[in-house]
């Protein structure tokens, strides 16, 4: 049993066994893609599923293969990227052989995300955005009031004069959102305004510079901190490295000291 247990903790942690993975969930997503054509429905509808279901089969091997290779149990449902290649792969065998068409091709497309938790630089962009949703919380709830405000200021001031932009809240929210994507937001919702009242630039522009400027930057900031300091912990600077020696060192000699007043 123990060989056995190393022998597929050694293949599992094998560069060639996870690049061999990485291959079959890119020709995954193309059987996936091509399921999106008539033409390949029509005429190899029965290929595709052949396809699809040898590579879940292959799929469940790999789990099982990293389950038994894996130090305990345990262990094994501990990483949360285990439990969600887990689900994934066996979603599939709960609805091969339903009627449930269209639920079977999502849970076909959501196995594409599997390369999420196969490539290391991948799950660590992700880790650094799981990370960031606290602060990112805060941020929203900034956003959630900024917008708010403006969209009951814009209601007052021009659900008159464009109703179909402002004519109620919701409809003010959703302008709002077109104008801080910057799509569009001068020639189709800017400029029919400003032909009525002239003065209406000033909601505009300060919308723009504080919403589009200054708060979606602050969730750039985030997420960027968090994936450099997700890059951090995966491998350390040298200045890193030595700020840890010479934390260790000073634990080191408070430990001393409190001996020696001890003593």
């Amino acid at each position: 049993m123990n060989f056995i247990k190393k022998r597929c903790a050694y293949i599992a942690n094998h560069v060639l066994f996870t690049r061999i993975i990485i291959g079959l969930i890119i020709i995954n997503a193309i059987l996936v893609g091509l399921e999106t054509y008539p033409y390949f429905i029509n005429n190899y509808s029965d290929w595709i599923y052949i396809g699809d279901t040898i590579l879940l089969w292959i799929f469940t091997i790999e789990i099982i293969i990293r389950f038994v290779g894996s130090k305990s149990i345990k262990s094994f449902f501990k990483d949360p990227w285990n439990i969600f290649d887990f689900l994934i792969v066996s979603s599939g065998h709960v609805f091969v052989g339903t009627h449930y068409v269209t639920v079977l091709r999502i849970l076909r497309v959501l196995r594409v995300l599997r390369a999420i938790s196969i490539i290391p630089s991948l799950r660590k962009i992700v880790n650094a955005l799981l990370k960031s949703i606290p602060s990112m919380g805060t941020i929203m709830l900034l956003l959630g009031i900024f917008f708010y405000i403006y969209a009951v200021i814009g209601t007052m001031l021009y659900s008159s004069i464009a109703p179909e932009y402002f004519g109620t809240l919701h409809d003010s929210l959703l302008s709002l959102f077109q104008v801080i994507t910057l799509e569009s937001w001068a020639s189709g919702v800017m400029r029919p305004i400003l032909a009525e009242d002239p003065t209406s630039w000033w909601y505009f522009v300060t919308f723009i510079v504080i919403g589009a400027f200054v708060i979606i930057n602050l969730f750039v900031g985030v997420i960027v901190g968090n994936v450099e300091e997700a890059a951090r912990e995966e491998q350390p600077t040298p200045t890193d490295i030595k700020l840890a020696e010479v934390q260790e060192e000073l634990r080191e000699i408070k430990q001393l000291l409190k001996n020696n007043k001890s003593g």
